[in-house]
């Protein structure tokens, strides 16, 4: 992983009528990498995107996009950056293509280099067959991924995508994400991806922010949150046994690095333990006489790390 950070949030604070949408956000994305930004609705995830992108001044705070500092030059920005916010709008009169071709013109891009860049892009997003339709006559998801076209026609540094993927149905989610991959993968683009579908952002993403009520309560890729948000249990041990009865209980209890044995059924425990002890348990288990069926390492996914920190913390997620 490249970690050259391409865009840098310090400390940035947003205020209306003594309300913090965003409170003191430090934030650094990498150039190349696929950033999530996950949390409810009403986090304050668009709130910090307009401020990326100039569009919204901080409070307090810095935000610099690609060397270029978002408040003080938002033009500069637009040049580097490509925003797909969650509603995408186009001209309903115009065709796919003519939409793009306008877009390309707006951006300065002569008008034969725009006309091949546009049938290479809807190509790559899968709408050649739709470029001569009017764009009112589009799904939802047809104009996600024209969305995705539009912001690449300048050929940007970044893609910032606001819950891209609100009203496509799964196989048009699953296309779009593939595409993100793609770019990214391909063409080594830096992708700021916000949301609140836990899935989507776990499918793509190389590192994730968790965000709440305008704060960034961790970050990282999912190793490194299950660190951060159990740092008492963060490895989770499945153990079938039999005999599982109280005795073998109290000896692996004793056992150093063990937080909690955590019965699931007869004969099964989750064990919690500070660090992976598989061989340790196995050989207690085996030499107290009892039969050792099942032991395996426990992954946690995005959606449980999520759902099990609001549980074990008061935090309310806004409606």
């Amino acid at each position: 992983m490249v970690t050259e950070a391409i865009i840098e949030l310090d400390q940035i604070t947003k205020s209306y009528h003594n309300h913090d949408a965003v409170d003191h956000l430090s934030l650094s994305i990498y150039k190349g990498e696929v950033f999530g930004l996950l949390g409810p609705n009403g986090a304050g995830k668009t709130t910090s995107i307009l401020m990326l992108l100039g569009l919204t001044e901080p409070t307090s705070g810095r935000v610099e996009v690609a060397g270029i500092n978002s408040t003080k030059h938002p033009i500069e920005v637009k040049k580097k950056v490509g925003y797909l916010p969650d509603n995408v709008g186009f001209y309903t009169h115009m065709t796919g293509m003519d939409n793009l071709l306008f877009t390309a013109r707006l951006n300065g891009i002569p008008k034969a280099e725009a006309r091949e860049r546009a049938t290479q892009l809807l190509k790559k997003v899968g709408l050649s067959d739709a470029a001569a339709k009017k764009a009112g006559e589009y799904s939802r998801g047809m104009k996600q991924r024209l969305g995705l076209a539009d912001v690449l026609i300048k050929n940007p540094e970044i893609i910032i995508l606001d819950e891209p993927t609100l009203g496509i149905d799964p196989e048009g989610v699953r296309d779009f994400l593939q595409l993100i991959q793609e770019l990214n993968k391909k063409e080594n683009m830096t992708v700021l991806l916000s949301s609140h579908h836990l899935h989507q952002v776990q499918q793509v993403c190389d590192r994730v922010g968790i965000f709440v009520d305008g704060k960034l309560l961790a970050q990282g890729d999912l190793a490194a949150l299950n660190r951060q948000l159990f740092i008492e249990d963060s490895i989770v041990i499945e153990v079938t046994a039999s005999p599982f009865d109280d005795n073998l209980v109290a000896n692996l209890q004793e056992v150093r690095g063990v937080t909690k044995l955590e019965k699931v059924q007869d004969n099964r425990f989750d064990i919690h333990c500070q660090e992976d002890i598989s061989p340790l348990l196995s050989r207690m288990i085996i030499e107290s006489g009892s039969d050792l069926y099942q032991l395996n390492r426990k992954n946690f996914g995005l959606d449980e790390i999520y759902h099990r920190y609001f549980e074990g913390r008061e935090v309310n997620e806004p409606n």
